[in-house]
């Protein structure tokens, strides 16, 4: 199943690439320059790196964040003949403080740490008391015990501008959506899963003041999210990546209330809105993060109208590389469509949007590209309903 999935991404990757040619999609975007300031030169290259991906709370066969990350360490390993292992290690509970311990228990094991998500953004202390150990956050940028947001020369922290692909699902479900309500669901209110709502909210804004749409994003009160700083930022979040019940509820619901495409980015409890439209029948769902078409089979059909992509394996794949040449530099990076970091799948046979919703697309993503149109985010100073290029 993993591998079918990740020739699936592949092949999604091809296309948004290749709606993309006019960009640089080599590393040079989104690696950085060398600096003498890396971790330590004498890394293990020639005989291999030992790495480990530490993931909380699912596990690398999720089926979506997680094991896309995954699949960019098993490709770097690929091309390096199978001399570098890697070790999966699970953190269960999703709590930050449990997930910087999972870290420092294990970092003495390994050359590199590929750590994913918003909770392990409490390694920087971690870090700096290994020097020589090499980092890779994703989703996150390292802090120190008061919160604050640190730079450290041995990791590597990406985050992306999931605002970008949220807002492609956004004109996606607009232009596509026959009951004129859609919706998205999300896990926690980490700041990626906002940058993913108000992106789509946004691009339903978009659309329906420039592509002659009118759709709205239906919100359940009672499962608004609060973000990290604890601003009420609406939506319809379960509260957790796991619970698939609750997914289900919440897709049931937005069902009743006339949603006919939900936009999903919810992790495991995101399995529970694929199960609620599936027993639906005529609701189609916007897949996240990777190439979902696989997980919409319903019987002859399929519920996945197109997926929208953050491209995490190749970024990982690229930090990899840099490591073994010598080139890495630790920073913290925001990556976007100019790195050809965020997209949405147009494949033909791994998406059901229109030729019209494909126009476009192909026509908003230069543009999203190149900062004429830039979607909210969750700490812009812009809202879905006032940002620039609308």
């Amino acid at each position: 199943m993993k591998r079918k999935k990740l020739a699936a991404l592949l092949l999604s990757l091809a296309m948004v690439l290749g709606l993309a040619a006019c960009g640089d999609s080599g590393s040079g975007s989104a690696t950085p320059a060398p600096s003498s300031s890396a971790a330590a030169s004498g890394a293990p290259a020639a005989e291999g790196l030992k790495i480990a991906i530490v993931t909380s709370p699912n596990t690398v066969d999720d089926g979506s964040f997680n094991e896309d990350n995954y699949d960019g360490i098993l490709s770097f390993i690929k091309t390096r003949n199978g001399i570098d292992t890697v070790t999966p290690v699970q953190e269960p509970t999703g709590d930050p403080t449990a997930a910087a311990q999972t870290v420092s228990d294990i970092v003495a094991d390994y050359d590199v740490l590929v750590c994913t998500g918003f909770q392990f953004s409490g390694i920087a202390t971690i870090a700096q008391e290994n020097p020589s150990k090499y980092f890779i956050l994703v989703d996150s940028f390292p802090s120190d015990d008061k919160n604050a947001t640190v730079e450290v020369d041995n990791v590597y922290a990406m985050q992306f501008a999931e605002q970008e692909s949220g807002f492609f699902a956004g004109i996606a479900a607009a232009k596509e959506t026959k009951s004129g309500k859609v919706a998205v669901v999300n896990g926690v209110a980490y700041p990626s899963n906002v940058n993913y709502e108000y992106g789509f909210e946004s691009g339903v804004n978009y659309a329906n003041k420039n592509l002659n749409t009118s759709a709205e994003v239906v919100e359940l009160p009672s499962y608004a999210g609060t973000d990290v700083n604890g601003t009420d930022v609406g939506g319809n979040y379960t509260g957790n990546f796991t619970d698939e019940a609750t997914g289900k509820v919440v897709g049931q619901t937005l069902i009743q209330q006339g949603c006919d495409i939900i936009f999903v980015a919810a992790g495991g409890s995101g399995n529970g809105v694929f199960t609620a439209a599936k027993e639906a029948g005529n609701v189609k769902v916007i897949g996240c993060d990777v190439d979902q078409y696989d997980d919409g089979a319903n019987g002859s059909s399929n519920i996945i109208l197109t997926s929208v992509l953050k491209n995490m394996a190749v970024n990982v794949e690229r930090q990899l590389t840099a490591i073994v040449d010598g080139s890495f530099k630790g920073g913290n990076y925001t990556l976007k469509a100019d790195t050809d970091s965020t997209g949405y799948v147009s494949a033909e046979g791994r998406q059901q949007l229109s030729a019209d919703t494909l126009n476009a697309l192909a026509d908003v993503y230069p543009k999203v590209k190149d900062g004429t149109i830039v979607p909210a985010s969750n700490f812009s100073d812009s809202t879905p309903d006032n940002f620039p290029g609308l």
